[in-house]
Order: structure tokens, then sequence, then C-alpha cells
């Protein structure tokens, strides 16, 4: 990025998925239903979004507690394999 670009936002979308990431959920399927109800998007594509979102830096400036716990947990699964 050229040092005299403002650096961009996080759009609404991306501010929602880490807002749900968020929040804890009880029972099977509810994170699932409030995918589909709350943001309209399919699971697997939240979690590509989500995944995308832990290597951007705006989503570590804008929720740094969330986005790095969630990086831990993709680190540690990643060498369980």
């Amino acid at each position: 990025m050229d040092e005299y670009e403002p650096e961009q936002e996080l759009g609404a979308r991306e501010r929602a998925v880490l807002a749900l990431e968020r929040r804890g959920f009880a029972g099977p399927g509810a994170k699932e239903r409030a995918i589909r109800e709350q943001l309209g998007l399919a699971p697997v594509r939240y979690y590509q979004l989500l995944n995308a979102l832990l290597d951007d830096r705006r989503a570590l400036a804008h929720d740094p507690v969330t986005v790095n716990r969630l990086r831990r947990i993709r680190d540690a699964r990643r060498a369980e394999r």
C-alpha cells in the first residue's frame, strides 16, 4: 500500500462477521442459523470471509481480541493436522 493512500475501513459486512464471531451460541446449529438469518450468507461463504479477515490488518485494528483469539484457534487446528 502506498504510504499516501488512506487506509480503507472495514465494510459493513466485514464488521458484521466479526461482531457475529464475538457472540456465544447455545446449541448445535444456532450459529449457522444466525449466519443465514442475520447476514444472508451460506455458512461456507461466511467461513471463507472470516478466514480472509483473520489475515487482514484492518480487522486486527478493528477487533484485536476477536481476531487474535481466532488466529490462535486456526493455528492450533493447523498444527493438529
